[in-house]
C-alpha cells in the first residue's frame, strides 16, 4: 500500500487544538492506507445485467445423462450397444445359470422395431419338472445398470419389456441385490402362447421392500422354451416433475437458478466422426423406436432416451431458455463442404420448427404428439462447437446456416465459433462463443479478460469456463478462481450476455473429464467448491451492476463486485456485494456505499455468506459431501459503512437488506469506471 501525507496545516491545526482530538486527525492516515471497497448506489451508474448471464451448459460426457440426470436404470436396454450387425454386444446384461447346460443367449434382427432391429434370444434347456430341471430362483439375464440400479424401500419402479415366444411363458421380473440372492420386488408374467406368439408390450410396476444402491434388473424363468426380449426399461415413478428426470441431480440443477441451458455439447454434437454425432431426429418420438448412437468422443453408448425433446422440456421445468447447438456439418475427423452441406441447414430448420411450429405443422406436429402442443421458448442457437479455428470450411457452412435462419426465423439469435473479441468478425453474429479452460492463477487473472473489449459488434457467450490446472477434482482454489472470472463477467456484462460452467455433471464410475460441478453415483451426490461458487451468483441476472472500486487499485489479490437485486421469495431488495480473497493474508477491508439515504440498511436480514476452508486444496467428497460449502450468519454491522474481514483464500457475500427508503437504480445505459 502507498503511505497518504497529512497536510502541514492539519497537522497543525491538530498540535494547537489539544490532546483529545490527536487520535481523530492522526486517524486521517490511517484511513487512507486502510484497504476499501467503495460502492456509488447513485442511479447515474447502475447498468442493467442481462437476464441471461448466468446457466448451465449440459454434455453427453461422463455418463451425465445415460446412467446419470436421465433416470433410467438399464444399460443398453434395445441390445444395440453393439451395432445394427448381429452377434451384438449385450453389455452389461449377464446370464444367470449354467450357459450352454441350462439356457443359450443369442442376438437376432427379429426386432419389431423398425430402426432398433437387434433382439435378444434365449432358449432355456432346463425345465420346471423333469429329468432337467432348472435351478430354484430360475435361470435368465440380468442388468446391472450403470454400476448398479439405486433401489430405495417403499418406492415404485415401472418395469416396461417387449418379449414373442414360441410357447406359454412364466416369467418373473425382479430386482435383486447384487447377487441376485435378495429379492427386492418381484412379479410374474404369466401368458399363453397365442398371447406372446407375436411381441407384446409388458408393463410392471414393482415396490420396493427393502434399499440397496447396489441393485440389479432380473428376468428369469423355470419354463423350457424359447424367449425373445427388446427394449428393456426399468424407470422410478418418481422422477423430476414426472419427465424423467432422476430427482435429486435435477434439483440441485434448480438450485442453481439457471437462466439457460445450453445443450447437447460440447464435442458430443459433433463426434469424431460424423456417423456418430447426435442427429436429433434419432432421439425423438416414442424411446422403443430411438436408435441410440455410440458416443465416439467420450467412448459409451447412450439409448438416447435424453434426447432432443427432454432437453426442451428440462429447460422449461428449470424456468431456463434452451441455447440449442446443432451439428454445422463437422466433426473431429471428417467434414461436409459448403456446397453439400443443404441437408444439415434444412435439419436445423426443422430443429427449430419442431420446438416453435405450430401444432399443425410437419415437425410442430411431432412435438404435439409427445404430449407437448405449446411451442417451447428457443431463442438461440449455436452453429457447431469449436470448428471455427480448426475447420476451413465453417465460415462458408456458417453462412449458409446464418441466411437459412434468419430469413425463416429472424428473430433467432444466433452463436459463432469465431470469437470476436479480438477482432471484428468477418460474418454476422448475435454472438460469438468462448471457451475458457487454464490454471486457477490465470483464470484469476482472467477477471480482467473482457474489460477493454470492443463494445461494438457481437456479445460474448462464454459458454464453457472451468479452472483446470492444480484443481483436483475439484477444490477451493479453482472455485475461487473462478468466482472471480464470474465477477470480471458480471462488471462486464454490457458485453458478455451469457456464461455457463463445463463439465456439469460426472458419474464417479467413468470420469473422462475432471474438474465438475456435481459428482454423483447411483445413490450418492454432491457439489464440488465450483459448483457452489456458482450459487454466489444466482441473482446475479436481470440484477442491476453498481459502479464500486477497490482502493487502493495497487491491491492485486482482492476482486469485488457490487450489484442490487430483488427478491421475487420475499419481494426485498438487497445490496450484494461479492469479494474474492485470492491471497493468503487475511484483509480488513472497509466497505463504503454512496448514494443510500441515512438507516435504509436494515440489520435483520443482511447476512454474510463465506466459501473458504482451511486447505487452499481442500475437495468435497461422498464421504465429506459438505467440506467446503457455503456457510452463512447474520450480518451485525451491517451498514453502508462497514468494516469486514475477509479471510484467506476465500470467497465472501454481504447481502445489505434495503428499508423502504431504498434508492432508484438503472435499468438502462453503459457505465465507466472512473475513479473515486
Amino acid at each position: 500500500m502507498g503511505s497518504c501525507k497529512v497536510p502541514y496545516s492539519v497537522l497543525l491545526l491538530c498540535f494547537f487544538i489539544g490532546s483529545f482530538l490527536v487520535p481523530q486527525c492522526l486517524s486521517i492516515g490511517d484511513d487512507a492506507n486502510q484497504t476499501a471497497f467503495l460502492v456509488n448506489a447513485s442511479e447515474a451508474l447502475g447498468r442493467p445485467i442481462p437476464e441471461t448471464l448466468f446457466g448451465i451448459f449440459f454434455e453427453e460426457i461422463n455418463h451425465a445423462g445415460a446412467g446419470g440426470l436421465w433416470a433410467e436404470l438399464v444399460s443398453n436396454r434395445g441390445f444395440e450397444a453393439g451395432g445394427p450387425d448381429t452377434p451384438s454386444n449385450i453389455d452389461p446384461w449377464s446370464i444367470i445359470g449354467d450357459e450352454y447346460s441350462s439356457l443359450t443367449l443369442s442376438t437376432d434382427r427379429s426386432s419389431c422395431f423398425e430402426h432398433n432391429k437387434v433382439a435378444l434370444r434365449m432358449e432355456v434347456l432346463c425345465d420346471a419338472e423333469g429329468t432337467d430341471i432348472c435351478p430354484a430362483g430360475g435361470v435368465g439375464i440380468y442388468n446391472p445398470g450403470f454400476w448398479g440400479m439405486n433401489i430405495e424401500k417403499g418406492k415404485k419402479y415401472k418395469v416396461v419389456l417387449y418379449l414373442r415366444s414360441s410357447g406359454a411363458i412364466n416369467v418373473s421380473v425382479s430386482l435383486t441385490g447384487p447377487n441376485g440372492l435378495e429379492t427386492l420386488a418381484t412379479h410374474d408374467i404369466i401368458a399363453s402362447s397365442c398371447d406372446v406368439s407375436n411381441w407384446k408390450k409388458m408393463e410392471v410396476l414393482l415396490e420396493a421392500n427393502a434399499t440397496n444402491p447396489n441393485s440389479r434388473l432380473q428376468l428369469t424363468t423355470t419354463r423350457k422354451g424359447v424367449i425373445w426380449f427388446d427394449q428393456v426399461s426399468a424407470m422410478p415413478v418418481d422422477t423430476y416433475k414426472g419427465h424423467g428426470f432422476r430427482s435429486e441431480l435435477a434439483e440441485m440443477l434448480a438450485d442453481l437458478k439457471p437462466k439457460f441451458i445450453r445443450f447437447p455439447g460440447g464435442c458430443f454434437v459433433e463426434g469424431e466422426w460424423l456417423r456418430n454425432a447426435f442427429r436429433w431426429k434419432a432421439t425423438i418420438g416414442p424411446w422403443e423406436e430411438r436408435p441410440g448412437h455410440f458416443g465416439d468422443v467420450w467412448k459409451y453408448w447412450t439409448d438416447d432416451g435424453l434426447g432432443y425433446f427432454e432437453f426442451l422440456q428440462l429447460t422449461e421445468d428449470l424456468g431456463s431458455l434452451p441455447v440449442w447447438v446443432f451439428n454445422s456439418g463437422f466433426s473431429h475427423n471428417d467434414q461436409v463442404s459448403s456446397s453439400s452441406v443443404r441437408p444439415f441447414v434444412q435439419e436445423a430448420l426443422d430443429s427449430i420448427e419442431f420446438a416453435r411450429g405450430d401444432p399443425n405443422s410437419t415437425w410442430g406436429s411431432m412435438r404435439a404428439a409427445m404430449g407437448h402442443p405449446e411451442p417451447f421458448d428457443l431463442r438461440y442457437v449455436a452453429l457447431g462447437n469449436e470448428d471455427c479455428l480448426k475447420k476451413n470450411n465453417y465460415r462458408g457452412n456458417y453462412l449458409k446456416f446464418h441466411t437459412a435462419i434468419k430469413k425463416a426465423y429472424p428473430d433467432i439469435k444466433i452463436i459463432t465459433n469465431c470469437f470476436g473479441f479480438s477482432r471484428k468478425l468477418d460474418h454476422p453474429a448475435d454472438f460469438y462463443d468462448y471457451h475458457l479452460y487454464t490454471s486457477a492463477n490465470n483464470m484469476f487473472s482472467m477477471a480482467h479478460r473482457f474489460d477493454h473489449t470492443s463494445r461494438g459488434g457481437p456479445k460474448a457467450f462464454v459458454s464453457e469456463y472451468a479452472a483446470t490446472g492444480n484443481a483436483g477434482k475439484g477444490n477451493l482454489l479453482a472455485a475461487l478462481a473462478e468466482a472471480a472470472f464470474l465477477i470480471g463477467i458480471e462488471q462486464n456484462s454490457d458485453i458478455v450476455s451469457m456464461a455457463s460452467y463445463a463439465p456439469l455433471f460426472v458419474n464417479d464410475n467413468d470420469r473422462k473429464w475432471s474438474p465438475d460441478a456435481i459428482v454423483f453415483n447411483s445413490s450418492q451426490l454432491y457439489g464440488t467448491p465450483s459448483y457452489w461458487a456458482q450459487h454466489f451468483f444466482r441473482e446475479s441476472s436481470s440484477a442491476t451492476v453498481l459502479h464500486s472500486t477497490i482502493q487502493p487499485n495497487t491491491t492485486t489479490s482482492l476482486i469485488a463486485s457490487a450489484i442490487m437485486w430483488n427478491n421475487s421469495d420475499d419481494g426485498k431488495s438487497y445490496l450484494r456485494i461479492k469479494i474474492v480473497n485470492f491471497g493468503n493474508d487475511t484483509v480488513n477491508l472497509k466497505i463504503s456505499v454512496d448514494g443510500l439515504e441515512p438507516n435504509s440498511i436494515q440489520l435483520s436480514g443482511s447476512n454474510k455468506t463465506e466459501l473458504t476452508s482451511g486447505n487452499l486444496m481442500d475437495e468435497n467428497s461422498f464421504n465429506e459431501p459438505k467440506k467446503v460449502k457455503p456457510t452463512q450468519s447474520s450480518l451485525e454491522n451491517a451498514g453502508k459503512d462497514m468494516d469486514v474481514v475477509l479471510l484467506p483464500y476465500s470467497l465472501t457475500s454481504f447481502d445489505l437488506l434495503k428499508g423502504s427508503s431504498s434508492i432508484r437504480t438503472a435499468r438502462s445505459g453503459y457505465f465507466s469506471r472512473p475513479s473515486f
